[in-house]
């Protein structure tokens, strides 16, 4: 028996033998997404219901239902004390529940996605890392697949290194393994992975997608988020050529592009031939597409997402929602309502990072509207945070229109964003820029 294969059977044990290893008190990073480990979470829940630990401080971007339905219970919140670097469903549903009884809500930590890896790992100092990751190789490497992330650097520092191994993850090439020596325990666990579900197109969505697939030339290098508009985005670039991916986030569309050969990535400066991407999420035929796929690379997300590396290459076409836009151009991407909706993510990492490449074009996208047509997205002033400074902001896309902001002063940025507008709110946003001493002819 091999060295490593020694090590792998001394570290098998069950969940609850894994979890009882987490001390109270315990800083402890979950993986993102798909790689939320079901077993271990739902053992660690139990010990916490149990009252056999407290104090824990659960660190994350993205929680799925796995999460939702084990660890971040609300009867647990006491315990188990969650701190959101990106939110979701499930911390919105906690958010409004925790309003209706008097508490506070979810806390967040404000970051770039590209900042995760070195806030966790100095600034936190999270001591414990629970992930999903492939099956052992022969050199004795587990593959992170869907999620390198942050869960690489935690690897490397963490005092604790819990793995649930299900063999349904898929194993990707790149900078993203952890080896046997550094595992404190390994759960083998066989379930299929989470999926998500395709948004339905809507009119806009596919508007929206026709106007930014026309500002994409043949050869440029694509990075796209996941939802409706960016599927309809990626339906409306079958038609180009020669297409590179850059991105943090590998979705079916994005694959569906390799497929058909629109995407060869062989106009690439860095990464020539490489789809590059920190994690993926999406549908099992996704999983399988990028299971051992020669052209497709995993790296961390402080390298994928840094703008440095980002602007290496050319023509780079970063594709971003937001919630709100002011007159100004600047993008609310996080809160609604007073109340944190999502997070930064990566928006500003992509926007900063294809504006520098070469002949490259940062587009922020959105419809003109939310809540069927009764609320404006472009706004006379932003209700939270600004994601994307009015300094930053490039190219504006709705269903109505699109508009290039650099080089425009104040008032033409102003008028260019109201005619992108629904028209039902052209006047209001009209009556607020004069108001501002904006929008002058």
């Amino acid at each position: 028996m091999s060295s490593d294969a020694a090590l792998y059977r001394s570290r098998i044990m069950t969940a609850d033998q894994a979890v009882a290893l987490i001390p109270s008190g315990a800083k402890i990073a979950m993986g993102l997404g798909v790689s939320q480990p079901p077993a271990i979470l739902r053992a660690l829940a139990d010990r916490a219901a149990a009252g056999a630990v407290s104090d824990l401080r659960l660190y994350y971007l993205l929680s799925t239902a796995i999460a939702g339905e084990t660890v971040l219970r609300y009867d647990l919140r006491e315990r188990i004390r969650p701190v959101s670097l990106f939110h979701s469903a499930i911390e919105r549903a906690l958010d409004a529940r925790a309003a209706a009884d008097g508490l506070p809500p979810v806390e967040v930590i404000p970051t770039a996605f590209s900042q995760a890896p070195r806030v966790l790992c100095e600034q936190v100092g999270v001591d414990t890392l629970l992930i999903t990751v492939s099956p052992m190789d022969e050199d004795g490497n587990f593959s992170f697949g869907t999620n390198t992330d942050y869960a690489l650097a935690v690897s490397r520092t963490a005092a604790r290194v819990i793995l649930e191994v299900n063999p349904h993850m898929p194993r990707v090439r790149g900078d993203c393994t952890v080896h046997v020596s550094r595992v404190s325990a390994l759960v083998e666990h066989t379930a299929p992975l989470l999926e998500v579900p395709r948004a339905s197109l809507r009119p806009q969505d596919i508007a929206i997608g026709d106007i930014i697939a026309g500002l994409v030339e043949d050869g440029a290098c694509l990075q796209m988020g996941i939802g409706a508009l960016p599927d309809a985005v990626c339906a409306a670039l079958r038609g180009h050529r020669h297409l590179g991916i850059h991105t943090e986030l590998m979705t079916p569309g994005l694959a569906e592009l390799m497929r058909c050969g629109v995407v060869d990535n062989s106009r690439k400066q860095i990464d020539v031939g490489q789809t590059v991407f920190t994690f993926a999420m999406g549908d099992r035929a996704l999983y399988d597409f990028i299971d051992g796929n020669p052209r497709m690379s995993a790296y961390p997300v402080d390298h994928v997402n840094d703008p440095a590396v980002i602007a290496r290459n050319a023509r780079m076409v970063s594709v971003n929602a937001t919630l709100q836009i002011d007159l100004d151009g600047a993008c609310n991407s996080e809160c609604m309502s007073g109340r944190q909706y999502s997070a930064a993510g990566g928006q500003l990492d992509f926007v900063r990072g294809a504006y520098a490449s070469k002949g490259g074009r940062s587009i922020i996208a959105c419809h003109s509207t939310a809540a069927n047509g009764t609320v404006s997205r472009i706004v006379p002033a932003l209700d939270g945070p600004v994601t994307t400074p009015r300094n930053d902001t490039h190219i504006v896309v709705t269903e109505h229109g699109w508009a290039d902001l650099k080089g425009k002063t104040a008032d033409e940025r102003a008028r260019a964003l109201i005619d992108l507008a629904h028209p039902a709110f052209r006047e209001m946003l009209e009556r607020a820029a004069h108001a501002k001493g904006l929008a002058r002819r």
